[in-house]
């Protein structure tokens, strides 16, 4: 069984995109991290998703990159505490 999750997601701009999560109060692992690829932490044990730039990205498929305003390319759900909880990590989305 595998012990540890990567969801490897592209991303247009990677700061803006680090600069996001990081005001929605994740972490990211440097170690795992560099101008092409950042590692969001999730679950400190064993959940990250890899925040690919799309030149990135595209060296690992031949496939397109889908165009989110018009496809949906994955859906993601996270479990959190409370209503409060959700409700306070979407006001700091729509804030970021």
């Amino acid at each position: 069984m595998p012990g540890k999750i990567f969801v490897n997601l592209p991303v247009k701009d990677l700061s803006r995109s680090k600069a996001f999560f990081e005001h929605l109060g994740f972490n990211f692992n440097p170690q795992f991290s560099d101008e092409k690829a950042a590692c969001l932490v999730i679950n400190e044990d064993n959940i990250y998703a890899m925040l690919l730039t799309e030149p990135f990205f595209k060296q690992f498929t031949k496939k397109d990159i889908a165009d989110a305003n018009k496809t949906t390319e994955v859906l993601i759900a996270l479990d959190m505490d409370s209503k409060e909880a959700v409700d306070e990590m979407v006001i700091k989305a729509v804030n970021a």
